[in-house]
């Protein structure tokens, strides 16, 4: 394909904005008390070190500059470290956010010197120049965040702050007083990887603006990226003028006068120096576009997003930005500890995915991690954006021909679990298929989208799309490739699983797209995942588990064992199951025993009972659990995965597991077991997620958990638990409406999440609704009023009505 991907976006303007946030606060003037600035609450800095990989720079909703801090530490995926033992040695403009891999982006940054002892002296290699930061009473670092905007003192003696637009970010430097030449660096090529190759650059000696470019390495996976910067400097409160000396520089060594750079690899930039103010304090604005264009589409980008300089303007527009969409979902703080309040808000996780707003497409990273979650989030109370992302993916497709499955700075990255660019797809359509025109998804676009990543292999599954011959033709993935293989032979089991609820999500659309015939195909391909069902593996030292997925050859033999411990905290051989091409045991980042039971929540759509021929029927969720022996040996099941820690907090195909009570009806041990999640394994300090954040995926679980909810992707679906607060309501602007669940008499969250907590009645709008275990979208696409009548009797069940149990395909509950 030649030139970049670009596809069209609709601005919403500032005043636009003000208005929803005024009528969000109008449709919440019944409720007894709501919260009109959410983002006091926000705190960027949880999870930013001990593995969190948490970005807390300045950035807006789903923006594609994100412009922070790096610190010289191991773990700066995202830049930034909070440890206070690591040194900051530049502010760049692009970041991720909780992601793994190699660290990515990072690129461009802006280094301040408050002096050196002459101009070609100025230390401007990384290592180099890396400063501490100034520290706290406490010890921490005297760094600030807060939505669209993060700030420190360095122990140079300047203050750095910064803030930011779609794609551009400001950064303010303001040097101490006796700073009587004011030099700042240019970094080209030093990203988290300090990759960046062919560089070029242009100083201007008049005005200081620095252009440029570099290729970059992809961060987890082949390739190379070309990225583009325009640099401008301005004196705040003073006229800066020209610069007084000016050069490149490579490693530690400065030109001075030179107004390109002749490196090939290697640390390489601009250094200039300019007038301190005259009237006291120096404050240097300098602008920085991006793009992945060109350099004068940088500038352009720049100039139209920041004309005035006015920092205090931005930063205000972006904080405005942040109070809107954040109050697009409001709880009642009556009774509710501040870090309950900071927790919620803070984990509502749109730092983490960035649109490249007419630059490219769309930065996907990791469908397998945000599919359950983070995109089910969107579709609550954010579908303008929502639209944006499926419109970028269905490009990606058009121009690629597969949908995104993990993507970086426009590269294809590793695939990781299976296809899940299509339950996120999925999970679009089946909430806003009547709004999809409107919102200028091509329906047609989005079916072939799907269908062809079901359906036809791309060049390499390891990239993209499926293993999609084996699985059209066998319903599985085999422990053996055959000879028109084109990825490696890795994640049998876990891949078959996937694809599977992959295409229960391609038959949902089918559905309602009218096409029967493709929706009983791709529910019967759903089907064929308990083809891996072996029912003659038993759990070691618990017999009464029996039954567990497996590998399996493609003539159907059982033919190679994987410890149902595997990959486990129990695992006798420590594996991990990461992505490692030499792993042939079937699973990815999860054990047997969890994929032998996690999938059931969403297999619950069509349960099967096991015969040794290929199974074809589906069935009821009481037949599934019948396939474990019960409904007393699934709880018991349950019971091991918990009390033994096959659950795993820190990787997502764990994440529903503390909901699967419901399909046995005892939605109270589900209660229970979810809110211990947030009491053992989040809080609001630096190290406060349970591993890194995967691109919103933790982040987006803790907002669920704590408003008493878990979402099935890709259906109606949502199963109900009592929430942190009195009560939580969301409102979608694009229906023009406010859904609010109360809890009647709520009496705060027990710290061992034993108390009055459990749900007994469920009514909608004072009629009683046919569950106690899960609601439905229509709940979220009229204004109604939820009201859970609590309990502290934790043995209660779903409800009485033939409805009462989260439905199945056969009982017509996803037709």
């Amino acid at each position: 394909m030649q030139g970049p991907i670009v596809f069209e976006t609709r601005r919403l303007p500032f005043a636009f904005l003000a208005l929803l946030e005024l009528l969000l606060l109008v449709s919440l003037c019944t409720a007894d008390r709501f919260i009109p600035n959410p983002a006091d609450y926000v705190l960027p800095l949880i999870g930013t070190t001990n593995g969190g990989h948490v970005f807390p720079g300045a950035t807006l909703p789903h923006g594609m500059v994100k412009v922070g801090m790096d610190t010289n530490s191991p773990g700066n995926q995202a830049g930034y470290d909070a440890d206070p033992q690591y040194d900051a040695i530049g502010f760049s403009q692009l970041h991720d956010s909780g992601t793994g891999g190699s660290a990515s982006l990072s690129n461009f940054k802006i280094w301040p010197f408050s002096s050196c002892s002459s101009f070609s002296e100025c230390p401007t290699s990384p290592a180099s120049r890396a400063v501490p930061r100034n520290l706290l009473p406490d010890g921490s670092p005297d760094d600030a965040a807060s939505p669209g905007y993060f700030a420190s003192n360095l122990s140079s003696n300047v203050r750095v702050e910064l803030t930011a637009t779609r794609r551009t970010a400001l950064h303010r430097y303001t040097f101490p007083s006796n700073s009587t030449e004011p030099r700042l660096l240019v970094d080209l090529t030093d990203d988290g990887q300090q990759s960046g190759i062919e560089p070029t650059m242009l100083i201007d000696p008049t005005t200081g603006r620095v252009t440029g470019d570099a290729w970059f390495l992809a961060s987890f996976g082949p390739g190379e990226y070309h990225l583009f910067t325009c640099v401008d400097f301005h004196g705040e409160g003073y006229s800066l003028g020209s610069p007084t000396e000016y050069g490149s520089w490579f490693f530690d060594t400065v030109t001075q006068n030179a107004t390109n750079t002749n490196a090939f690899d290697g640390s390489a930039g601009a250094l200039l120096t300019f007038q301190p103010s005259t009237n006291g304090t120096t404050s240097i604005l300098v602008r920085v576009g991006v793009s992945f264009i060109s350099s004068s589409q940088a500038c352009a980008n720049a100039q139209e997003e920041i004309p005035d300089w006015d920092f205090e303007r931005v930063h205000s527009d972006a904080l405005a930005q942040w109070n809107e969409l954040l109050g697009r979902v409001q709880i009642d703080p009556t009774g509710v500890d501040e870090e309950t309040i900071q927790l919620f808000y803070s984990s509502d996780t749109y730092c983490a995915s960035g649109l490249l707003w007419g630059e490219s497409e769309l930065a996907v990273h990791r469908a397998l991690d945000t599919f359950r979650t983070l995109y089910p989030l969107f579709s609550l109370h954010d579908p303008e954006r929502f639209a944006l992302i499926t419109r970028a993916m269905i490009d990606i497709w058009r121009f690629e021909g597969w949908l995104p499955e993990c993507r970086g700075a426009t590269l294809q990255q590793w695939v990781q679990g299976g296809s899940n660019g299509d339950p996120i797809l999925g999970e679009f359509f089946v909430k806003y298929h009547e709004q999809a025109t409107a919102l200028n998804v091509s329906v047609s676009d989005l079916y072939n989208a799907l269908v062809t990543d079901s359906q036809d292999e791309p060049g390499d599954w390891d990239l993209q799309g499926r293993q999609a011959n084996d699985w059209v033709r066998l319903g599985y993935i085999p422990d053996e490739l055959n000879s028109d293989f084109s990825g490696t032979n890795t994640r049998q089991v876990s891949r078959t699983l996937e694809y599977a609820f992959g295409d229960f999500a391609i038959s949902q659309v089918a559905k309602l797209i009218g096409n029967t015939a493709d929706a009983a195909k791709f529910q019967q391909r759903a089907n064929g995942s308990f083809e891996m069902w072996n029912p003659n593996i038993t759990l070691p030292g618990f017999p009464s588990v029996i039954g567990m997925m497996q590998l399996k050859s493609s003539t159907g033999a059982f033919d190679m064992f994987t410890d149902p411990r595997h990959c486990s905290v129990n695992d006798p051989t420590h594996s991990t199951c990461f992505l490692d091409s030499n792993n042939h045991d079937g699973f990815y980042e999860s054990s047997p025993m969890v994929y032998s039971q996690v999938w059931i929540l969403y297999f619950a759509f069509f349960a099967y009972a096991h015969s040794s021929s290929p199974i074809v029927c589906p069935h009821d969720t009481a037949q599934l659990i019948t396939l474990q022996g019960g409904v007393a040996s699934f709880i018991d099941r349950l019971n091991i995965i918990f009390n033994q820690s096959y659950f795993d907090v820190t990787d997502e195909p764990s994440q529903q597991i503390p909901f699967m009570y419901h399909y046995a009806n005892r939605p109270g041990l589900s209660t229970k077991q979810s809110r211990q999640v947030i009491s053992e394994s989040y809080n609001t300090s630096v190290s406060g997620l349970p591993g890194n954040d995967d691109s919103g995926a933790m982040g987006s679980y803790a907002v669920f958990l704590l408003a008493g909810l878990y979402p099935v992707p890709a259906t109606n679906q949502y199963l109900l638990s009592s929430p942190f607060f009195p009560s939580i309501s969301f409102s979608n602007p694009l229906f023009n409406t406010t859904t609010t669940i109360k809890a009647t008499n709520w009496a705060g969250n027990p710290a061992d999440s034993v108390g009055t907590v459990y749900v007994s009645n469920v009514t909608v709008n004072g009629v009683q609704y046919k569950s106690n275990c899960y609601l439905e979208w229509d709940v979220f696409q009229t204004s109604s009023v939820v009201e859970l009548t609590l309990s502290d009797d934790v043995t209660l069940g779903c409800g009485s009505g033939a409805n009462a149990l989260p439905p199945s395909l056969s009982s017509g509950g996803f037709d």
